[in-house]
């Protein structure tokens, strides 16, 4: 009896420190002099009108507009990343021939067959012969031993899947969510090196620069190196710097009508385009002319002229790394749907990360468990035994657009009010204790703001408590 005697005794100890903790919490989070509930309306812990708005972080700043990195150094960072980082591919780097383990190595940890129970959109679980055919479409057999390597353009934002199918596949009954087959998308523009093809030929296994999976063969348009290498790095350009931004309809090129390009994307503007001179029917005066690619009935790559309106919110290059932009870029999604791997053409945690940082041409990794680890940034990492106390001094010192991960989540700093840490983070949802000490679970699935030190990770551990890493990117000397 003694040793459970002891741990009740401790968890006792425990239960008590943790509620003291919260009643601090919510202490500080109500403003003093003021009448304001803790607990508001929409039912979201510690968050007022005031902490929805960009301006009021940025006015908390007293450097929001000072660069944190100049273009060279972001260049140096970004190369880095890719010297040091796994889970970054240099597509430039890879050899004119491929060969069957190469490719393998990236195809067989990906398209394995799976080991859990998966179920279809109308709650049946799979069939052994279902993940078979699914498995066998990978085409994993059939690898050859060599072939050359080679290139493409995407044409149009397109998933990125674990199997070349567009089954919808779930852990449980009623999660239609979180598609288990899901992994990320691809932009138009976006660069790959196209490694396989399904069985049924509809599918290829592309390797992009931030990570390798299965899209559909329709939207991927097969050039020669140098034009799919050369695309991106245009010296005159347009950035979108908006969450997203569309071309201009037009009823005469399809595949670049009403096109979405995400935050952070590039394309090039055909500066010497004859000012007279219609685009797809239009004149073109009250847009830009960019150039975008297309894929034609024989897959071959083509880059046509485009419109995207002059109203669009773009930049003539990436925005200056600096407070003020980390902050308005973030919000620009505030309350957009979660989409768990790029899913209902939005974005899930680290891909709203990863895109706010592309904006200013910052790469990271796609996943958080690779963001989280990766060697080429300025990483604060936590151990298990860290306690509570330390956990929270270091979170006093974090800056904006310092980045927290917990396991499988990471949420960006947008600054610090009454003493508590406030982040911007995708997420499905938030747990906390209610005013009764209860717990309460805040179904999001948005981008939203947040308080972070009175969150749960469960019913029994804080969030803080489950910090396992925070990353910073800022200057670390010469790559």
């Amino acid at each position: 009896m003694k040793p459970s005697m002891q741990c009740g005794t401790r968890r006792s100890a425990i239960r008590r420190r943790r509620t003291a903790w919260l009643a601090a919490v919510l202490v500080a989070l109500a403003n003093p002099g003021q009448a304001r509930s803790t607990f508001p309306d929409h039912g979201v812990i510690g968050v007022a009108d005031q902490h929805l708005s960009a301006d009021y972080w940025i006015a908390r700043q007293s450097a929001a507009g000072q660069p944190l990195l100049a273009p060279p150094a972001i260049a140096a960072q970004n190369a880095r990343m890719r010297k040091t980082d796994k889970h970054v591919y240099s597509l430039e780097a890879l050899p004119a021939q491929l060969t069957s383990a190469s490719v393998r190595e990236w195809l067989v940890p990906l398209s394995s067959p799976p080991t859990r129970v998966l179920y279809d959109a109308q709650e049946r679980a799979l069939t052994p012969e279902q993940i078979s055919d699914i498995v066998a479409n990978a085409n994993i057999d059939a690898v050859p031993a060599q072939a050359p390597t080679r290139y493409g353009l995407v044409v149009h934002r397109a998933d990125l899947r674990t199997f070349p199918t567009r089954e919808h596949v779930f852990s449980s009954k009623g999660d239609i969510d979180i598609d288990r087959f899901q992994e990320s998308a691809l932009f138009p523009g976006t660069p790959v090196v196209i490694a396989h093809t399904s069985a049924d030929g509809d599918w290829y296994f592309v390797v992009s620069p931030l990570y390798a999976a299965w899209i559909e063969k329709q939207y991927v348009g097969e050039g020669p190196r140098d034009v799919v290498l050369s695309y991106g790095a245009a010296a005159s350009a347009l950035v979108v710097t908006g969450a997203t931004a569309r071309t201009v309809y037009n009823p005469e090129e399809p595949g670049l009508s009403a096109l979405q390009l995400d935050m952070g994307v590039r394309v090039p503007v055909l500066s010497d385009w004859p000012a007279d001179k219609s685009v797809n029917g239009q004149h073109p005066y009250t847009s830009h002319v960019i150039q975008l690619p297309v894929r034609r009935p024989d897959g071959a790559l083509e880059l046509l002229p485009a419109l995207l309106p002059r109203t669009a919110d773009v930049a003539t290059d990436y925005l200056p790394y600096t407070s003020a932009n980390l902050l308005r870029q973030s919000f620009k999604f505030l309350g957009e749907r979660y989409g768990w791997g790029h899913r209902y053409d939005s974005r899930d945690c680290s891909g709203f990360v990863s895109e706010v940082y592309r904006s200013m041409g910052i790469v990271l990794p796609r996943n958080t468990s690779a963001q989280a680890v990766s060697p080429a940034l300025e990483r604060i990492g936590f151990e298990a035994g860290d306690n509570h106390e330390t956990r929270l001094a270091v979170l006093r010192t974090l800056q904006v657009g310092d980045l927290v991960y917990i396991p499988g989540h990471v949420m960006m700093v947008i600054g610090h009010d009454n003493g508590i840490t406030y982040t911007i983070h995708d997420t499905t949802g938030i747990t906390y204790r209610g005013s009764d000490g209860q717990v309460v679970r805040a179904t999001l699935n948005s981008v939203a703001v947040t308080p972070l030190e009175p969150l749960l990770f469960n019913s029994e551990q804080s969030t803080v408590d489950r910090i396992t890493a925070i990353q910073r990117i800022r200057p670390q000397g010469a790559p």
